[in-house]
């Protein structure tokens, strides 16, 4: 990895470049080959079977700026729809399938969260959001959250005291959600860890408010595009990977089968640009996202963040990453890894202690949810973490 000072120079006239991501041997990555073929060889048991973990799946992992597996397995379209009686899905003939290949775009879920963090860091770093400063001063008309106090620090530590979300899709209108936003108070205590999705869409105001430009805008314009993650948007996304057959009870909305807009019922009567959810992306740009972020906010020519900011991100309890999980990181959490899952089965993790990377796309709610099975998020994160030792 450069040193701080030559980091510093990346994208601001200097000489240097953060290396780009490049295809090539576990070996010129640093990692041990046999690991890696192991983690293949179970990565592509994750879409067969009669039920399978997941319809389908891509996984990307590197060291550095190298990309060692890159691989898709199964199905972005399998099935029509959910039988409740069978408890199956109903699947399509085999020539209306569609399968999954490496540059699938899936709904990422709650890894739209960290994009909302990433652009609050960015206003952070430029003086016009104070980490410390409370809601109330961007946002008076929330009154809730001003009368508490909750600031934008506990609104990316998810230590606001905010429940983990609101039926915002069951208003008849706009003004409906916002006012039950404004009105939403804390329910826990300030300052102990409750993970909710109303603390990156109370952010979302806060920035929006704050710039003038929406979230959507943010995101394009401080993140993908300097980055070239030509693939990563808010939707609709018409080429990315099924989801649900959204219907009740087991959901919140009727919907049914979803393929291209977004899977979270607020996010989309949200209209499809939310701070928690919303955002689509392939596992290459992940990949991207990640690499920068381990470079210290640079990637080629271009600069997120500057590293001490990348480093205000990342430190324990990280802002908008959660950090130390083993319960998806697997053996890489005690390194101090950093990185988010999503409902949708979409995970990826990052290590600045051994720059390394793993992204893992699925639809695992393909055709309906399930109780999380984090157990091949977390055994992905330690082949890759024994291929670091085994190298």
């Amino acid at each position: 990895m450069p040193s701080l000072e030559q980091a510093c120079d990346y994208g601001r006239g200097g000489e240097l470049s953060a290396p780009r991501l490049r295809t090539d041997t576990p070996e010129r990555a640093g990692l041990d080959p046999g690991e890696l073929r192991h983690l293949v060889k179970e990565f592509r048991t994750l879409t067969t079977g009669a039920r399978p973990w997941a319809p389908g799946a891509v996984l990307v992992a590197g060291r550095g700026p190298v990309i060692a597996v890159e691989e898709a397995s199964g199905w972005a379209v399998r099935y029509a729809s959910y039988d409740p009686e069978a408890d199956a899905g109903v699947e399509l003939p085999p020539e209306a399938r569609v399968p999954v290949w490496v540059d699938t775009p899936f709904d990422l879920a709650s890894l739209t969260k960290l994009f909302t963090a990433v652009a609050a860091v960015q206003q952070i770093e430029r003086g016009t959001l104070g980490i410390d400063a409370r809601v109330g001063a961007y946002l008076p008309d929330f009154t809730a959250a001003a009368t508490h106090g909750i600031t934008v620090r506990e609104l990316l530590t998810h230590t606001s005291g905010l429940r983990p979300e609101l039926p915002l899709h069951d208003c008849d209108s706009d003004e409906e959600r916002l006012n039950l936003l404004r009105a939403e108070p804390p329910i826990g205590v300030p300052g102990t860890y409750t993970y909710s999705d109303l603390n990156p869409l109370l952010l979302q105001h806060v920035l929006e408010r704050l710039t003038g430009r929406p979230l959507d805008v943010l995101v394009h314009e401080g993140i993908t595009r300097p980055l070239g993650m030509t693939s990563t948007r808010f939707g609709p996304c018409p080429g990315a990977a099924a989801t649900e057959d959204q219907r009740r009870p087991w959901a919140k909305a009727e919907r049914g089968m979803l393929r291209g807009v977004v899977h979270d019922e607020n996010a989309w009567a949200l209209g499809g640009v939310a701070g928690h959810a919303g955002l689509f992306s392939t596992a290459r740009d992940l990949a991207i996202f990640c690499r920068a972020l381990l470079a210290g906010g640079a990637y080629g020519p271009a600069r997120i963040l500057g590293p001490d900011f990348v480093e205000l991100l990342l430190t324990p309890p990280g802002l908008g990453f959660a950090l130390d999980q083993k319960w998806f990181m697997g053996e890489l959490a005690g390194r101090g890894a950093a990185g988010h899952t999503g409902f949708t089965g979409t995970s990826l993790v990052l290590d600045p202690a051994t720059d390394t990377f793993v992204v893992l796309l699925a639809n695992t709610v393909h055709p309906r949810r399930r109780p999380p099975d984090n157990r091949p998020r977390a055994e992905a994160a330690t082949r890759v973490a024994r291929a670091v030792r085994g190298a």
